[in-house]
C-alpha cells in the first residue's frame, strides 16, 4: 500500500514512507482504516503515532539475505517495530515476509520457514502468541 498511500513528493522520490497515511473502507461487517506508518528509523515518531491507533499490525519483514538478519539483529528495525506494536497495545499481528522473489532460490520455502521460526521466537519473548500470528509470504514487486 505504501506507494499508493505515499503523497509527499519526498516519499515518492526516496521510495520510503515519511508521514502516516490513512485509507478507509467498509465491508459488510467492519469499518476498516489502513494506516501506512513509516518503517524507516529516521521517522520512528511517525510510526508510533500510526501504530498507537491500530487494532492490528502488519509487520513487514524482508526475506533478502542480509536484510532479514539486519532487521532481526539486536538493534534491528524488525525487533523495534514488533516491540513498539506490542507496547502500544496492538494485540493482533500479521507478519508479511516480503521480497520472497529475491530469495535463493526464488520463493524458497526453507527461507520462509527459517524467518518464521526466528520471528516467532522473538515475538513470543515480547508477549505475542506465535500460534495466533499469520505469516504470509509475499513479493511487493510481483504480488
Amino acid at each position: 500500500y505504501a506507494w499508493v498511500l505515499d503523497k509527499l513528493k519526498a516519499e515518492r522520490e526516496r521510495g520510503i514512507t515519511i508521514d502516516i497515511a490513512l485509507w478507509k473502507f467498509e465491508t459488510s461487517k467492519y469499518y476498516v482504516t489502513i494506516i501506512d506508518a513509516p518503517g524507516h528509523r529516521d521517522f520512528i515518531k511517525n510510526m508510533i503515532t500510526g501504530t498507537s491507533q491500530a487494532d492490528c499490525a502488519v509487520l513487514i519483514v524482508a526475506a533478502g539475505t542480509g536484510e532479514f538478519e539486519a532487521g532481526i539483529s539486536k538493534n534491528g528495525q524488525t525487533r523495534e517495530h514488533a516491540l513498539l506494536a506490542f507496547t502500544l497495545g496492538v494485540k493482533q499481528l500479521i507478519v508479511g515476509v516480503n521480497k520472497m522473489d529475491s530469495t535463493e532460490p526464488p520463493y524458497s520455502e526453507a527461507r520462509f520457514e527459517e524467518i518464521k521460526k526466528e520471528v516467532s521466537s522473538y515475538i513470543k519473548k515480547i508477549g505475542y502468541n506465535p500460534a495466533a500470528v499469520a505469516f504470509v509470504p509475499i513479493s511487493g514487486w510481483h504480488g
